[in-house]
């Protein structure tokens, strides 16, 4: 399983769609996703503060845009799907509570 960090505006907007794509997309061409080892990082550097997010638990087995593991942070790889993130992939999602 990797993961993926919505806020709950965007997600909730498109609930009818097939397919999600974060409002980052269109400029950077992917999603950022992350493994379940990288969450904590990830929270902590890019969402301190922040109340209103949710944890999208994806199979990446059923993803249909291309998925590759990237050098990010740390020259770390990161998932990053080029293509939209399909619902039905996203097996769980959940409240994040306040990142501290």
């Amino acid at each position: 399983m990797i993961y993926h960090i919505a806020t709950q505006e965007v997600w909730n907007s498109q609930l009818q769609l097939a397919s999600y794509f974060p409002t980052e997309f269109e400029n950077e061409g992917f999603i950022h996703l992350s493994t379940e080892a990288q969450l904590t990082g990830v929270l902590q550097r890019y969402y301190k503060g922040r109340e209103d997010l949710l944890l999208l638990t994806v199979d990446e087995t059923k993803l249909t845009a291309p998925l590759k593991y990237e050098p990010s942070t740390g020259n770390e790889l990161y998932p990053h799907l080029f293509g939209g993130l399909d619902k039905s992939a996203v097996v769980k999602v959940e409240s994040i509570p306040k990142v501290e």
